[in-house]
């Protein structure tokens, strides 16, 4: 639309907007064999989501019997039967760098393919789909719902669609929930409204952003949100197969009686009769005729309609499949194709994803039972006596099974000094006995004598060991004895 701007005399002047809005989508219904895989894993996932808070686990004693649990409460992340203290937020760090690892590595065999299968908004957005599938009816339908009038029709099926949506982003933000108290008596809380204020914030938060991003946002969470489709660009290389229109095969593109007639004729034809079901079965609109796009996920819907379409008219199926852009070439040579999944990069991937992996799960079954921290006592930095200097320390000791342990405490570094707690027993063997609860930890305030002479200097190293009588392990840590 444009208008005159008496200023510029008859020049017009174009009001328009500068951006155009993104066009609704409505995915039409398809069915094929990545769409069972897409429902299963989408089941599958689901199913680990909402389920997995009620999986129990005895770990004995009064340790809890959450298979998976967050405690805030005695910082404590259970997993089955690891438990993981604060102090060991290290092997989170490996899980997201293995997750990383694993994510380049699927990318390098089949592009986005952890987009178009296990991401949480894929999966909440099929989620959504179907129920408007299941309330609207299919692509056309909603369209014409869309476009028809306000009725009593129109507003019942409105309300039930965003009903139902609502009760799902509830139970998404009410499961998650779950992973950070004990699953049957926090839900049984959540609905006397006996649960902390905390808990009901959280299922506001992602009620909300659960019914936004899958409701509303949908595949602009893709183009938008999401840094990933611009990372991966950066990983992938020619040999990476992802969803493509063979176009070797497609091209030229005409209806099929147009294609019967330059076939008969010896000229060319291609398969694709133009019919743009793979565009309208793709939940974010992308042609992949086109080539590979920032939206397309490779989810492999369109895929389906394309074979689905191949078989009507008597074509082979797979004019859109997961290849890659070299193959196209080699068979427009007429050369076989070649797939190249084990290379040096998959391969380096594997090795450094096995090297992680496997650090970690040494780690994890040879890591100690107990720890033991300290923290020098600053106010003051050293006590003197006539004959003598005491210095001051803080020590935490750390017991991580589920029975109460006692350990012994000995030092070591500074000739003639000697150790004194009031938090600790002398032991048979002269040095100081600790005894830590299960699952436990213990602030000790030890002091340590020396005679002057024992320093050359302001600061000599100082190490404490603690043994734990049970098992032999041994904690050591180092420190300074300060002087003047």
């Amino acid at each position: 639309m444009t208008a005159q701007n008496p200023d510029v005399g008859a020049q017009p002047v174009d009001d328009s907007p500068l951006y155009e809005g993104r066009p609704k989508i409505y995915p039409q219904k398809v069915d094929g064999a990545f769409r069972r895989l897409k429902w299963s894993l989408l089941i599958l996932c689901l199913a680990i989501y909402y389920l997995l808070p009620f999986v129990r686990w005895d770990r004995g004693g009064s340790e809890p019997n959450q298979a998976v649990l967050v405690d805030f409460t005695h910082s404590r992340f259970y997993f089955f039967f690891i438990e993981l203290w604060p102090q060991e937020v290290y092997y989170f760090t490996g899980l997201l760098i293995l997750a990383s690892l694993i994510l380049f590595l699927s990318n390098a065999l089949f592009g986005r393919v952890w987009c178009g299968y296990f991401c949480p908004q894929t999966v909440w957005t099929d989620l959504f789909y179907a129920v408007e599938r299941w309330v609207e009816g299919d692509r056309r339908d909603r369209m014409k719902l869309d476009a028809a009038p306000w009725s009593a029709s129109k507003a019942i099926k409105y309300a039930l669609r965003h009903a139902l949506w609502i009760l799902i982003s509830i139970g998404t933000g009410g499961a998650w929930i779950l992973y950070f108290g004990d699953a049957p008596t926090l839900m049984r809380e959540v609905f006397t409204l006996q649960a902390p204020l905390i808990a009901y914030v959280w299922i506001g938060i992602f009620t909300g952003t659960t019914y936004y991003l899958a409701g509303f946002m949908r595949e602009q969470v893709c183009f938008y949100m999401c840094p990933w489709p611009r990372i991966q660009a950066a990983l992938t290389d020619t040999d990476a197969l992802n969803v493509t229109y063979r176009y070797d095969r497609g091209e030229p593109r005409m209806s099929l009686k147009a294609a019967s007639r330059e076939r008969a004729v010896g000229a060319p034809a291609g398969d694709c009769v133009d019919c743009n079901l793979c565009v309208n079965v793709c939940p974010a609109g992308v042609d992949i005729r086109q080539g590979s796009q920032l939206g397309c996920v490779q989810c492999g819907l369109c895929i389906d309609a394309c074979d689905t379409v191949m078989k009507k008219v008597g074509r082979p199926t797979r004019l859109i499949a997961y290849d890659n852009d070299d193959n196209i070439q080699r068979r427009l040579k007429g050369e076989a194709a070649i797939y190249h999944l084990v290379r040096p990069r998959t391969i380096l991937y594997m090795l450094i994803i096995v090297a992680v992996a496997g650090l970690m799960v040494y780690q994890l079954t040879h890591r100690n039972s107990m720890s033991l921290s300290v923290l020098h006592v600053r106010a003051p930095m050293y006590t003197l006596t006539q004959d003598n200097i005491r210095n001051g320390y803080t020590l935490r000791f750390a017991n991580k099974v589920s029975l109460a342990h006692k350990f012994s405490l000995s030092i070591s570094g500074i000739e003639g000094a000697t150790a004194k707690s009031e938090d600790a027993e002398v032991g048979s063997n002269g040095e100081l006995d600790v005894v830590v609860d299960g699952d436990a930890t213990q602030e000790v305030q030890l002091y340590v004598t020396a005679p002057r002479g024992s320093l050359s200097g302001a600061a000599a190293p100082i190490t404490m060991t603690a043994t734990d009588l049970a098992t032999g392990e041994k904690a050591v840590v180092a420190d300074h004895f300060f002087g003047p």
